[in-house]
């Protein structure tokens, strides 16, 4: 036969072959993913709407943390939002009906900053607020706009024409009855107390807004006071007391000492005698390097304590005869065992004096205005002298040469400490007395604690976070000085400033929100009466300037769940709440408790519960390097890099950034797949080599998709192949699915997404690919297509397809989408996004299958291996021209698979299994048993059990017969010119074919 002829002739044996062939393409379109996305989000959502039953607790809710409206979107907002959605997809495929509502936290002061930046204002300088009201609403509701077109284009399903926003009417209206609610209760009062002030947000905060500095430097000093009416010195004494902060100096109103400390008075070269704890006095002489002279080594504290003390006369007209008290807190620690309180600038000093405060004894100053500088009252003989100065800075340094001019300075130095800070603007806070509005926390943390038991955490670790939190407080500020917020519904006595807060007074003012708008609140003129109830005089009362914490007003957001249905069923509120690690202080917490006295306050006979049932917490975004994200920093990769694929590398020196990152775009499933690679509940690494491992996974599952597809085009899928009649190839398939599909199940249910990515991963990687592709190529592609071995494989690869999905639809929705448009119209069934979790037919998990495929996958193993040696040794090119001889223990069960399964595994052309007991026996015998001495060569591999047992020997050997040029398998007999050598199966199926 010519060459010419030969070719034709293999050309056609080619085209009898059913080769794989699809539609699908190895890289989705943009169009096609613009297509597909509402396919799958929106349109899946509405549809289970309507379709999913909502009675019998059918309804699954995820209520949504907001993000706040004020930013670009960043790979943190893809982690929490894509791992709401994997939620949500994940119970929708166990049948529940699904309801997510998302929400955005509008309103607080970093948007107000934006507002303000936009239009050049500067806070603090008398801008109109309805103004800035007005251009922070416009800023919110434009960032809401984007952010959530940044959502969607996600995948994430929700319903986004409901969404709700705190600064929504209906919302507002919601959060002011709560707030009646526990004012009615008792839960709200105002006082007059030492709160956290930030100065650079010139407002106070609750402990939940605050972060802390570890190495925060304060120019601290030691600083004495002339005691009298104490002992029979005949020279002055002084109480020494060190502080970190001079500047709370001027509003000193007392000393405090330990009264089970032990206390001496000590003779200082330089400053006389100076009263200090003894346990300090080592430390005093190191400090202030002197050696101390100890002249009364145990004083007697009670007599301390009648005493008195001078301040300095430029702080105040009661300066002089200042009381000593008893406090807890004084300790030998640091300092010198005494401690200057100003219970306008300390909590504890606040406590500690609670009965001089009442008594009239000492006064509650604090003369530092909101921007953190101190006023005329710092100073009453001379109010120009500090007035104006910043008290972390050149106020602090005045103070000082105070101090020094007095002669009061006895030593001064720079002590690095832990210290609180702003977590918004990272500047130092104060604590400063002013009249704050607050809610009553010890009468319901009680219930709070009790109601976190009934909770299920996810980490564990969650639990004791957040009960260590409400454990820690007893009250919480919730009054805030800005005007972009939800206003504290208080009434103020014109003269007196005496606030007005009854369940009457707050529901005129409700009502009157209701008729004009919460804008009226700050538009309206002060003395418009229409605000005024008819009990009070109108010309002696206006409206206060306080709005509500943000942390009250997202923590109010489970009203629109009570508004959504009103549903009393025995259960929280909500299935879940997910954030981040930081909301145990925030949102978790702020949520927890005003929920609790939501109950507390009302008419509730049901028990008290949390308004979540699960509580998840997941960490931080990192790059990979462990370092937070930061623009100055250049390390900040966005959701469009991934999703696009990135320009440049970000984990490349800044002088070698050519090397790109992913040639090629993958869409949304990129980014929702690294989600879900991660362990969430830990802080979750993204860099190029993630990233990269993403793309590849994606790649790999693009590929057994259109590899699927293609097998199975023209096979028809409602053409049932009962179990029984499969092969047992395709049962051992069969049974590697279940196990996949059952550990994804699983892990869907603990809410272990990274495990179900690992199982997919290696399913695809080793199950298929490695094994069950392989195995059945040659009958995939060389069998008739009514022969009953294809139809049998056919039937298998559909499982595979259609579980697949299922496995991969909550993660790369978009992906499984595309799949289903691309499979066959008859057969493909309902879109993968609105089924059910394909089932798991019991037979699957067949114990004898259990059982035999380790020996299968152990045995395939090493036939593979001796392969690899005759192929680095130019001996064998495809595995096809080789076959395979067994001599195995019977404990191994290899007879329990026909002769034929054992060629379709190892990939050969002929196979043959003998069972005994003398498996050890030389090589050469094994060779001689098996008839194999005419063959050109053979490899021999040992299969050995995890104690060394020696339970077969395999032999890969070179084929008997000639190749087929159809198969390629060496199954053919010689064939005379001009034909080509066909096997028996190949020749019927060219005569079929014809």
């Amino acid at each position: 036969m010519s060459q010419a002829a030969k070719k034709d002739a293999a050309k056609f044996l080619k085209s009898t072959l059913r080769l794989p062939a699809s539609t699908f393409p190895p890289r989705p379109a943009p169009a096609d993913l613009a297509k597909y996305l509402p396919r799958c989000s929106d349109d899946v959502y509405a549809w289970q709407r309507q379709h999913r039953p909502a009675e019998n607790n059918n309804t699954f809710r995820l209520h949504d943390g907001p993000p706040y409206a004020n930013g670009e979107l960043h790979v943190g907002h893809a982690l929490n939002k894509i791992l709401k959605d994997i939620i949500c997809r994940s119970q929708l495929a166990q049948g529940r009906r699904v309801d997510y509502v998302p929400g955005w936290d509008c309103h607080g002061l970093p948007i107000e900053l934006k507002a303000l930046e936009k239009h050049g204002w500067k806070r603090g300088h008398d801008v109109d607020p309805t103004a800035i009201r007005k251009a922070a609403r416009a800023f919110a509701r434009k960032t809401v706009d984007k952010q959530m077109a940044g959502f969607r284009s996600w995948g994430v399903m929700s319903d986004w024409q409901n969404h709700w926003k705190t600064m929504d009417k209906d919302f507002e209206i919601r959060q002011l009855h709560l707030f009646q609610a526990m004012a009615k209760n008792g839960l709200i009062y105002r006082k007059n107390k030492p709160v956290f002030w930030s100065p650079s947000s010139a407002t106070a905060l609750a402990e939940a807004e605050l972060e802390y500095d570890e190495n925060h430097q304060s120019h601290s000093a030691y600083v004495k006071f002339p005691v009298s009416n104490f002992g029979a010195y005949s020279e002055p004494v002084y109480a020494l007391i060190w502080t970190t902060t001079p500047w709370t100096l001027p509003a000193n109103q007392a000393i405090a000492v330990n009264r089970t400390l032990q206390y001496a008075v000590v003779r200082s070269a330089r400053h006389g005698l100076l009263i200090v704890a003894g346990a300090r006095l080592e430390a005093l002489n190191a400090a202030l390097d002197e050696s101390l002279e100890i002249v009364d080594q145990d004083i007697d504290v009670s007599a301390l304590l009648e005493a008195t003390y001078d301040g300095l006369p430029d702080f105040g007209h009661h300066a002089l005869d200042r009381p000593f008290v008893h406090a807890d807190f004084v300790s030998t620690s640091n300092g010198s065992g005494l401690v200057h309180c100003s219970p306008g600038h300390g909590m504890e000093d606040y406590v500690a004096l609670q009965p001089l405060i009442r008594s009239g004894r000492v006064n509650i100053r604090a003369p530092v205005d909101a921007l953190g500088c101190f006023d005329g009252d710092a100073s009453p003989l001379d109010p120009d002298l500090l007035k104006g100065k910043p008290v972390f800075g050149e106020g602090n340094q005045a103070i000082l040469s105070l101090l020094t001019e007095h002669g009061r300075l006895v030593h001064s130095h720079i002590y690095t400490h832990k210290y609180p800070i702003d977590w918004r603007t990272k500047e130092p806070l104060m604590i400063r007395a002013t009249a704050q509005w607050f809610a009553d926390l010890s009468s319901i943390r009680p219930d709070a604690l009790e109601a976190i038991e009934s909770v299920k955490f996810v980490p564990e670790s969650g639990k004791a976070r957040l009960r260590s939190f409400v454990e820690g407080r007893t009250e919480w500020c919730i009054s805030r000085q800005r005007a972009w917020g939800v206003p504290i519904p208080a009434l103020y006595h014109v003269d007196t400033g005496e606030a007005v807060l009854t369940e009457a007074s707050v529901q005129h003012l409700i009502r009157v929100i209701e008729e004009r708008g919460i804008d009226a609140w700050w538009s309206d003129a002060p003395d418009d009466p229409v605000w005024i109830p008819s009990s009070l005089n109108s010309a002696e009362y206006r409206r206060g300037m306080d709005t509500m914490d943000v942390w009250f007003d997202s923590g109010t957001s489970w009203t629109g769940m009570v508004a959504a249905d009103g549903r009393s069923t025995g259960k929280p509120l909500a299935d879940v709440y997910i954030e981040g690690t930081d909301q145990h202080r925030g949102w978790f917490q702020s949520s927890l408790l005003t929920h609790i006295a939501y109950q507390k306050s009302s008419d509730f006979s049901e028990k008290i519960r949390a308004p979540f049932a699960t509580l998840l917490t997941h960490g931080f975004t990192l790059d990979a390097n462990g370092k937070k994200m930061s623009k100055s920093i250049g390390n900040v990769i966005s959701p469009d890099e991934i999703i696009k694929g990135l320009s440049e590398s970000k984990e490349a020196p800044q002088s070698n950034k050519s090397k790109k990152f992913q040639k090629h775009s993958l869409g949304p499933d990129a980014l929702r797949l690294w989600v879900a690679s991660g362990d969430w509940t830990t802080d979750v690494v993204i860099g190029e080599t993630v990233v990269k491992t993403v793309h590849a996974a994606l790649d790999k599952y693009r590929i057994t998709f259109k590899m699927l597809l293609g097998m199975l085009k023209g096979f028809d899928a409602s053409v049932a192949v009962p179990y029984s009649e499969l092969s047992p190839l395709d049962q051992t398939a069969l049974h590697q699915l279940a196990q996949a599909s059952k550990a994804s199940r699983e892990a869907y249910a603990a809410f272990e997404f990274h495990k179900v990515v690992t199982t997919i991963n290696r399913y695809v990687a080793a199950d298929l690919s490695g094994f069950y592709f392989e195995a059945i190529k040659d009958s995939s592609y060389c069998d008739s297509p009514s022969d009953p071995r294809r139809i049998s494989l056919c039937a298998t690869l559909h499982h595979i397809l259609t579980h697949l999905q299922s496995m991969l639809a909550p993660i790369t929705p978009l992906l499984v989408q595309e799949v289903w448009e691309h499979s066959n119209e008859q057969s493909r069934g309902l879109e993968p996004s609105k089924r059910l979790l394909a089932e798991i037919p019991l037979e699957w998990t067949r114990a004898d299958y259990q059982q035999l495929l380790p020996s299968i996958m152990t045995v395939n193993s090493r036939v593979k291996q001796a392969q690899e040696d005759a192929r680095g040794e130019k001996l064998l090119g495809q595995s096809l021209a080789s076959d395979v001889f067994i001599y195995a223990s019977p404990s191994m069960g290899l007879s329990k698979l026909p002769t034929d399964t054992w060629k379709e595994i190892f990939v050969v052309s002929d196979c043959s299994i003998h069972e005994g007991d003398n498996v050890a026996e030389h090589d050469e015998d094994l060779i001689k048993h098996f008839g194999l001495q005419d063959r050109d060569w053979h490899r021999i591999a040992e299969v050995r059990s995890p104690a060394q047992a020696l339970l077969a020997k395999v032999v890969v050997t070179s084929p008997a017969k000639d190749k087929c040029a159809r198969c390629w398998r060496y199954v053919a007999e010689p064939a005379p010119e001009p034909q080509l050598p066909l096997c028996g199966r190949c020749t019927s199926a060219v005569e079929e074919f014809k």
